[in-house]
């Protein structure tokens, strides 16, 4: 036999090498990935929380080592750092804005979703993260429709006096269970109570969100009658008007009433009810 003859059996046995070593390069590659921690309960957060019942996955929020061989995800555009809440939506010709927020609540959103359905226009819904948590078919059911989500935190407290450390939680978390349930994170963020500061600008421009308040408030979360409601969103409608209501944080069912009445009356005068676009801004 020839020097660079090989057996049969000494050839199988090189090939059965060289598949093991595949196996163990893959290997590296699968458990040589460096973990990213989760985050840590802050100190002072508010006692109404969640506790963290388990470890949760790092957050797509934070920045991560890139691993693999793929293609890096293109990086999303930040907006800018704003020092005030956008309060109304010029320039979008003769279009309102209708907002709801503290849902989803299976008692009143679905009715909210329905009227919105039959005139076939778009909101904005801002999720608190605990209840979108609980109802994760109503948030698909609104990206079904066309309507937007946006941010307004995890259970809904007053942000100046949190630490930036729990206000980040708050956001955070949300964002997270909104892009986990839909497939996109929210592009805009609203603040309880209407209560901003430098952090919250800063933390909702951090995570890709534009700061987005109201011009009519209907003040319905103090269930003032479902004629109220509608008077005051008559006496407020206007080109680049946003209407604050809500959908979920009490008994909605004049909020759910009154839409039924001033939906199409907005649309009969000319209206265009639509959502916010970042690009028109």
């Amino acid at each position: 036999m020839k020097k660079d003859q090989m057996t049969p059996g000494r050839r199988a046995l090189l090939r059965g090498a060289a598949v093991f070593g595949l196996a163990a390069t893959a290997g590296c590659v699968a458990t040589e990935r460096p973990a990213t921690p989760g985050p840590t309960a802050p100190s002072g957060a508010p006692a109404g929380g969640p506790p963290a019942a388990r470890a949760r996955k790092p957050s797509a929020y934070r920045l991560q080592p890139m691993a693999g061989h793929g293609p890096p995800r293109a990086a999303r555009a930040l907006p800018r750092v704003r020092k005030a809440p956008i309060l109304r939506m010029d320039g979008q010709g003769r279009s309102m804005f209708l907002t709801f927020d503290d849902g989803p609540d299976p008692r009143y959103t679905p009715g909210i979703l329905s009227t919105l359905r039959k005139y076939d226009v778009r909101a904005t819904f801002f999720v608190c993260g605990e209840m979108a948590a609980d109802n994760k078919d109503l948030l698909r059911e609104m990206v079904d429709d066309g309507h937007l989500i946006g941010n307004h935190t995890w259970t809904h407290p007053l942000l100046p006096k949190m630490s930036r450390s729990a206000m980040r939680e708050e956001i955070e978390r949300t964002c997270e269970v909104v892009e986990d349930t839909v497939g996109e994170p929210p592009a805009w963020f609203r603040a309880p109570y209407g209560a901003w500061n430098r952090n919250a600008f800063q933390l909702g421009a951090e995570l890709g969100m534009e700061p987005l308040a109201w011009t009519v408030d209907t003040l319905d979360w103090t269930e003032p009658g479902t004629g109220t409601i509608i008077r005051r969103v008559r006496a407020g409608a206007g080109p680049g008007v946003v209407v604050l209501s809500h959908d979920a944080g009490g008994d909605r069912s004049q909020s759910v009433e009154a839409l039924r009445t001033y939906l199409p009356e907005l649309i009969d005068s000319g209206y265009r009810i639509t959502v916010p676009d970042r690009r028109e801004m």
